[in-house]
């Protein structure tokens, strides 16, 4: 079953990490069995405590969603190791039409090469200008001839090595055995197989022949093989006993990792000559082969999106992937899919309403602990329901996860905003806790949420947020950059800015005292900053 991301938005907040969480576990639960909660930043503090508290992992990070070569449907061709024999490597190849090269691996699975038919004819084009082979294994010219030794000498042997020749009858003029180093191929040729054994060559294959008990006897030091193929084929096939590692390239290889991105990868290979490259895990070790047909029709990654649905909030490389839904309480914004896709978007105050309805209506309770794990994420997006966001069925679903979890609203809610927010966190770390870009109507703009229950005494801090957001605004290329310490006890935003004032001052009816002001009443990004901006701007 194909793995499917459920994923929230940059910078996460807690409904954006337990909206993908509650939704894939209601889709396994359901049956399906593939779905996995994943998030694209780093927990802040809030989500980090909540998520301790009631005993759960953080979801998957997820950094990229390009197609990747794990995304292929690449092939597994058989590797083989680089001590065996030619003979094997070619059977495999000629017996397998669809594959072009085969990986060569060392004893502990990593790379040492790559076979291809190409490599075998070249070689044994090779063999003709020089019939010379070295340091042949005993073991492999045994495997490839089928054969067996039939003296006391050949026990000693461990490797054969000697130029290949045909025993000719000793009517010829031709004295075939002038020194020892020869691997000679005859017949039921009594006079050659003399000669030969007097010689003392380094081995004698008899084929589709017996030794005789008066040869038998023979004092020699020659290593006796009997094979029952034809001397041609023998011939042939004590070329194919040397190992593969011999004859693969294995020099300047080009590789790619389980990791690597398609983009990357059609680079190199558009680039390339091979047909066929060799693919590597993160260890070092061999899982298949890419070819260039591979890359023409990729398998994509699935993804189902919660709490946003603004491609700039979104995981880089989402053009890439196959979209199979959203669930959100944002407004429409401007990602596209290919096909179809199943869409829920309603105006709650939080995206773990939605998601929790979905639980009621397919008939399945939540567990304890991820019913408590919703409760507080909609307690967080909702600002214990304070937020102009909130509506009534998120307070009737809360409740309702209250029961279910066995905890107190109230208690939860203190929790959730009491925390510190940490004197010890840079005004960097708290600044990009919760943080969003948006783009209006040809307008580039970042906004910072820091939910508090202390504003004044993080406005102390004022000059260390401007320096941050002064980068952050060069960095990126904003045209204004805020930052809202909104209040839950003063039921009320802080306003840090940079950027034109007099826009600010328009879209928002205060005069700016510096570069903060105050918005009463003011507790939401989504549905009181942005759409005032969004209406200055057209």
């Amino acid at each position: 079953m194909d793995q499917v991301f459920v994923t929230g938005h940059r910078n996460p907040d807690t409904d954006s990490i337990v909206s993908a969480m509650s939704y894939a576990a209601l889709q396994n639960a359901l049956g399906e069995r593939g779905y996995t909660a994943a998030r694209l930043g780093h927990l802040n503090d809030e989500s980090k405590r909540i998520l301790e508290r009631f005993g759960f992992e953080p979801p998957l990070l997820i950094k990229d969603m390009r197609t990747q070569v794990c995304d292929l449907d690449y092939d597994t061709p058989p590797a083989l190791s680089a001590a065996l024999t030619v003979a094997r490597g070619w059977d495999l190849l000629r017996n397998n039409a669809s594959i072009t090269a085969i990986p060569v691996t060392n004893e502990d699975g990593t790379l040492f090469g790559m076979l291809s038919s190409g490599d075998v004819a070249g070689y044994d084009i090779r063999t003709i200008e020089d019939p010379m082979v070295r340091d042949v294994p005993l073991f492999n010219l045994l495997s490839v001839l089928e054969g067996r030794v039939l003296n006391d000498a050949g026990a000693c042997v461990d490797t054969v090595s000697g130029e290949v020749v045909f025993g000719l009858p000793r009517g010829s003029d031709l004295r075939l055995f002038d020194h020892e180093n020869y691997i000679a191929v005859c017949g039921d040729q009594p006079e050659v197989i003399r000669w030969a054994l007097e010689s003392n060559v380094h081995c004698l294959i008899l084929c589709e022949a017996e030794l005789s008990p008066e040869l038998r006897e023979l004092e020699t030091r020659t290593c006796i093989i009997s094979t029952p193929f034809s001397a041609y084929r023998a011939a042939r096939l004590i070329f194919q006993a040397i190992p593969i590692a011999r004859i693969c390239q294995s020099s300047n290889l080009v590789t790619f990792r389980l990791t690597d991105y398609l983009d990357d990868v059609r680079e190199v290979v558009s680039k390339s000559r091979y047909r066929c490259y060799p693919i590597l895990d993160a260890d070092g070790k061999v899982v298949g082969t890419l070819s260039r047909y591979h890359l023409i029709k990729p398998r994509r990654k699935k993804v189902v999106l919660v709490d946003h649905n603004e491609a700039a909030q979104s995981v880089p490389g989402l053009d890439q992937v196959e979209l199979l839904g959203i669930i959100d309480h944002h407004r429409l914004a401007d990602i596209q899919s290919a096909n179809p896709i199943f869409f829920r978007n309603e105006i709650v105050g939080s995206s773990t309403t939605i998601v929790a309805e979905m639980y009621q209506e397919k008939g399945l309770m939540p567990s304890k602990k991820m019913a408590a794990l919703m409760c507080a994420a909609i307690l967080s997006d909702t600002v214990i329901f304070k937020s102009p966001t909130a509506t009534p069925r998120d307070r009737t679903i809360a409740e309702r996860l209250a029961r279910i979890g066995g905890i107190d609203l109230e208690e939860l809610g203190q929790f959730i905003f009491t925390a510190s927010l940490g004197a010890d966190k840079s005004a960097r770390e708290l600044m990009f806790a919760d943080y969003k870009d948006f783009h209006i109507a040809g307008h580039y703009l970042g906004v910072s949420q820091i939910t508090c229950v202390d504003s004044v005494s993080m406005l102390d801090r004022k000059d260390e947020f401007l320096a941050e957001m002064e980068l952050a605004k060069k960095e990126r290329g904003y045209d204004i950059m805020i930052l809202m310490l909104t209040d839950v006890l003063l039921e009320g935003t802080q306003i840090i800015f940079l950027g034109d004032a007099d826009d600010v001052a328009q879209a928002f009816g205060v005069e700016p005292q510096g570069s903060t002001f105050f918005l009463p009443g003011v507790m939401s990004r989504k549905k009181q900053v942005i759409p005032m901006l969004s209406a200055l701007w057209g």
